[in-house]
């Protein structure tokens, strides 16, 4: 079929074509083999973080667990990374740099070189096309890295590590946006620069609460000094903070409180710490003690022998235990909590030697499991099948850099930043 200048012209205006094939938008570029034609399960995002352009890496997430690369969209803005020595992978120190939303059906990243937070509409059917909504908003403060989402994914916090740090939240609308909320831009007076220094000493993750009462943010120390969750309240009506925060030491034994993942059933969070291996902290036993000034928090601190720096983690509802990431030893450590909050190691998973295990997560297709697990060391992504406890399989190895290549989309070892996953709802 021919095409006249000017009808073509009217159609790239209009960011699609008139035709069963549909035209990826300018700022898209397409990657797929050809197995996402089938019908998707989900899908999984992550960043590319470069420092001219951040993109969004996105795959499909197929009935069997497996990834097909998909595309990659503009961010919307800059990436950066923090100042460490020697330079390396894990650029934001952080977790959660982008997050989706199943339930608002929405999908939030970090711009870190820019200072701005983007928001993108999922298609709920094809979950890899995303959308932009309305322009970046400035994140209020410098060098943001972790992103929250509540509940039903009506409210959005952003983390902010750089010299200006603290936290931030927006009222979140499918149609226009992000608008900031009043009182909710709190500082945690830190003594950071921009980009941030770390890992030590920097901020790490922003996490809601179960209920959404509450907003935390972890906190590395500088050892000997440990670190701190930063606990503020959330007002319900309206999602104001509290002026100030709580804050929650580790458990005897914990440095470097990293990601965070909610204990299932009991007001606590299991804390990945590079300084020993993970901790679980009591939230409402590390509230009291904080309030009295008893030295220390509540829960228990444990050591993973031989690890190098444990920093990533997700819950598996199949299993029900979480997947701890080590960034230097490349090994899945699967451990369990128990009613008494007492941490354990269920068994360990070593992946390709060299790739850096970075950003995980966890989606639950058809009543199975699997681990999604960031690797840029190889400049891959690993899947595992978590069939039950103690027993994960590796299922396949997503490479990035020839397709990436191949599309024009530059990644970078040291820069590669994120995970999350959307699950299509049945």
């Amino acid at each position: 079929m021919q095409f006249s200048f000017t009808f073509l012209a009217t159609v790239f205006a209009a960011s699609a074509l008139v035709s069963a094939v549909p035209l990826a938008p300018r700022h898209t570029k397409m990657m797929s083999s050809g197995k996402s034609s089938r019908k998707a399960a989900g899908a999984v995002y992550f960043l590319t973080n470069e420092p001219d352009e951040s993109r969004i890496i996105a795959a499909t997430v197929l009935s069997d667990g497996t990834l097909d690369l998909d595309r990659a969209v503009s961010a919307g803005g800059r990436g950066s990374h923090g100042i460490t020595d020697p330079n390396g992978p894990d650029a934001l120190f952080s977790q959660a740099s982008i997050k989706a939303s199943v339930k608002g059906q929405v999908l939030a990243t970090v711009n870190p070189g820019s200072n701005t937070i983007s928001l993108f509409s999922i298609d709920p059917k094809t979950p890899t096309v995303i959308k932009k909504i309305g322009d970046p908003v400035s994140s209020e403060g410098e060098f943001p890295m972790s992103l929250a989402f509540n509940a039903d994914g009506t409210r959005l916090c952003v983390l902010n590590g750089g010299m200006v740090n603290g936290v931030n939240c927006y009222a979140v609308d499918k149609k226009t946006g992000l608008t900031a909320i009043p009182n909710t831009l709190r500082s945690l007076n830190l003594n950071q620069t921009t980009p941030a220094t770390g890992p030590a000493g920097s901020a790490s993750q922003l996490l809601f609460s179960a209920d959404g009462s509450q907003l935390m943010a972890s906190v590395k120390g500088v050892p000997p000094t440990p670190g701190m969750i930063a606990v503020w309240d959330v007002a319900g009506a309206d999602g104001a903070l509290s002026a100030d925060f709580t804050a929650l030491a580790p458990p005897e034994g914990g440095l470097l409180p990293f990601s965070m993942t909610l204990v299932p059933g009991k007001n606590a969070v299991l804390a990945t710490d590079p300084g020993v291996g993970f901790d679980v902290f009591d939230l409402g036993a590390g509230a009291t003690a904080a309030a009295n000034g008893t030295a220390g928090g509540a829960g228990s601190a444990v050591k993973i022998d031989g690890q190098s720096a444990t920093c990533w983690s997700s819950f598996s509802k199949k299993t029900g235990n979480f997947y701890l990431t080590d960034i230097g030893t490349g090994i899945v450590t699967e451990v369990n909590v128990d009613d008494n909050l007492k941490g354990s190691i269920v068994k360990q998973y070593p992946q390709t030697n060299g790739s850096t295990t970075i950003d995980n997560d966890i989606a639950t297709i058809n009543g199975n499991d699997f681990m999604y697990v960031l690797a840029p060391g190889t400049q891959t992504v690993e899947v595992l099948s978590l069939d039950a406890p103690g027993n994960a399989k590796h299922i396949q190895t997503l490479n990035l850099s020839g397709p990436t290549k191949a599309a024009g989309v530059t990644i970078n070892t040291n820069n590669l930043q994120g995970m999350t996953s959307f699950i299509v709802q049945q």
